[in-house]
């Protein structure tokens, strides 16, 4: 084996999460090594959050149309068409131009399998089977992120099912779909696929309803709107078997109620798996099935010297790819300075929005947006409660946008201090309010300040002075 070579940070994965660190501690006068096996951009850039948007966007933009007098949908979406503006946005699944950018940091890229191998020392495994070592002076920052998981059901493995990555990569839409689970990605691709050709799409969801991480009535909205569209949700069900007699033929679902469900293609999307699988874990004391447990700096905790840093999924703090890059930048500037011994310069590590202002989105029809806490998850806390809750379809912006709006809004409120604890934005383009939340309550914006933000008419903005006027004020 050759000499290993040296680098100051060296990063394990080169998604979003592993770029955003490389690049700040390049931006430090740091040098850097990244590695990657896979399409460097990561999941999210090829089977995640970009293409799937690009298959939804076409159905939220029909769907808007149909819905405005004056305005005509001629013909059905054009399915080619649409998987071929995905292809364009994923590149071809090329990732040349990814790559030319980390070595334009400038960053040195090794493409292989990164893999820990004792104390600042990392082993990359190429295509070809050779083997090069490489050791970080300062810190290794590991962002592998996660895969997606497949539930232990007789069969289903066998069955090869598809997940996130099949559905969002899809090149022939099945005309039958079943899909297991009820969260984001299961949510978000049966309307995508069902708006282009799956007009057989049936949800199976082990809880009573949708989105169970929102709140309530954000999965109620949803599911009426597959009704409207003739998506067949069914609830508190679970597949207990799964029959696929031979590769690409139909695929059997039997639930636990005793009925069979037949489909072209079965999708799961029933959560993710840390991407800790031999990562060499194990060759500095930590477990190997991860997460990666770490304080505010994102640094390693129980790992002598404290060189280890682990940013985005592996951590399990937080499960979205903007917080995962959120915390890489946190971690790039606390590396920075660490290395350069500036303990004062060390960002402020009072707190994360991990903790408080998390905003997600999912781009359902509704769209449901969200941030810091649900109202259930803030009274499990213990903290001092109140809600109000109106109707978005009320505000006169919200009408003229989309006739017929059917939406919903929340607060909840932290009644001591009088700060919002969290957020919930459920309706067509509600996406254009959640930034504002976010600020609020990441900021701890008090209420008194929030009444004179003054919302401008008539936008649907102005279900923020509602939902004040609501509350009281």
């Amino acid at each position: 084996m050759d000499e290993d070579a040296v680098f100051d940070v060296i990063v394990i994965g080169a998604g979003p999460v592993g770029e955003n660190a490389a690049a700040r501690v390049v931006r430090g006068g740091l040098t850097a090594a990244v590695v990657e096996k896979r399409l460097v951009g990561g999941e999210c850039n090829y089977y995640a959050c970009v293409p799937s948007k690009a298959l939804l966007w076409p159905m939220e933009l029909a769907d808007a149309v149909s819905r405005m007098p004056g305005l005509e949908l001629r013909g059905p979406i054009d399915t080619p068409a649409v998987l071929a503006r995905r292809d364009e946005v994923v590149s071809h699944f090329d990732d040349t131009g990814y790559v030319d950018w980390v070595e334009e940091l400038p960053a040195t890229f090794f493409r292989g399998h990164g893999r820990l191998a004792g104390p600042r020392r990392v082993e990359v495994t190429t295509p070809g089977g050779q083997v090069r070592g490489l050791r970080a002076r300062h810190a290794v920052v590991v962002a592998t992120g996660s895969n997606p998981d497949i539930p232990d059901v007789p069969g289903l493995r066998e069955a090869r099912p598809w997940t996130n990555q099949e559905a969002t990569s899809v090149q022939q839409v099945p005309k039958r779909l079943v899909v297991i689970g009820g969260g984001p990605v299961a949510c978000e691709m049966s309307q995508a696929l069902h708006a282009l050709g799956a007009l057989g799409t049936t949800v199976v969801v082990r809880d009573d309803r949708l989105l169970t991480r929102t709140e309530p009535f954000a999965g109620e909205l949803l599911a009426r709107s597959f009704a409207d569209a003739g998506i067949d949700v069914r609830l508190g069900r679970h597949p207990v078997r799964v029959e696929r007699l031979e590769p690409g033929g139909p695929v059997t679902v039997h639930t636990d109620d005793g009925v069979r469900i037949e489909a072209d293609e079965i999708l799961v999307g029933t959560g993710r798996r840390l991407a800790v699988t031999d990562i060499g874990l194990e060759t500095i004391d930590l477990a190997a099935n991860g997460p990666i447990e770490v304080d505010a700096s994102m640094r390693a905790t129980g790992v002598p010297d404290g060189w280890l840093y682990a940013a985005g999924d592996v951590n399990g703090r937080n499960l979205l790819t903007h917080m995962g890059k959120y915390q890489a930048r946190i971690c790039g500037d606390v590396i920075v300075a660490r290395a350069g011994g500036r303990p004062d310069d060390l960002p402020s590590l009072r707190d994360t929005a991990d903790d408080r202002g998390a905003p997600q989105v999912i781009f359902t029809d509704p769209q449901v947006c969200a941030v810091g806490r649900t109202e259930s998850e803030a009274r499990a806390a213990g903290l001092p409660v109140r809600a109000v809750e109106v109707d978005m379809g009320a505000v006169i912006g919200a009408e003229l946008q989309t006739p017929g709006y059917t939406g919903r809004a929340k607060l909840v409120v932290d009644e001591d201090r009088r700060v919002l604890l969290g957020a919930t934005f459920v309706g067509p383009a509600a996406v254009d309010l959640l930034h504002g939340a976010t600020i609020a309550v990441t900021a701890e914006v008090a209420l008194d300040r929030l009444w004179h933000a003054v919302p401008s008419f008539p936008t649907t903005s102005e279900i923020w002075l509602n939902l004040l006027l609501e509350y009281g004020m």
